[in-house]
């Protein structure tokens, strides 16, 4: 996900400080990662840069100054041809899975324990995902769906490669 992008996206609702935009990003994106209010000023900093965003308003106070940020016009035509744009689907063409799996057998270690414990990791993941699933709103569905749906993919790879695992080592020690 296009960390920029998201900013963009959620200023085009009104102008915000960063701490706004940093909640509304880890309320709506950020369960698992939220954001550091480092990455928030860094990407605003950015934006502010390309013109994509520009201050609204300097508000003094105790402390620093705070600076409310809007999206401009640049900014909401990036946005649209980002938001238009689909994404390139990611294939994992040299997975890290494949590469464990290989060099276990050119090293003569037990590629299907390491197929094991992966597998048990992914199912650990997916009961996690779907406990989730049960207590969350629409949107944490969604999410938790998307995460299952490529978790079972793995795990359909990874008994794939269990079946294959002794054409495999004889491929790659040949």
């Amino acid at each position: 996900m296009s960390f920029a992008h998201t900013v963009l996206g959620l200023l085009e609702n009104g102008p915000a400080h960063g701490y706004d935009i940093k909640r509304a990003y880890d309320e709506r994106f950020g369960i698992d990662r939220p954001m550091h209010y480092g990455q928030v000023y860094a990407a605003l900093a950015r934006l502010l840069k390309k013109g994509l965003v520009e201050v609204a308003a300097t508000e003094s106070g105790a402390g620093p100054e705070r600076k409310r940020y809007a999206i401009t016009d640049a900014g909401v035509t990036d946005l649209d041809a980002w938001l238009a744009t689909p994404e390139a689907p990611q294939q994992y063409l040299q997975s890290t899975l494949y590469a464990k799996v290989v060099l276990a057998l050119l090293a003569g270690r037990p590629a299907a324990d390491l197929l094991d414990a992966q597998r048990g990791a992914h199912l650990e993941a997916m009961r996690d995902l779907t406990r989730r699933k049960a207590g969350g709103d629409l949107a944490e569905i969604l999410i938790c769906d998307h995460a299952l749906f490529h978790l079972e993919a793995d795990l359909r790879w990874l008994e794939l490669t269990a079946a294959r695992l002794d054409e495999l080592a004889r491929e790659v020690r040949a």
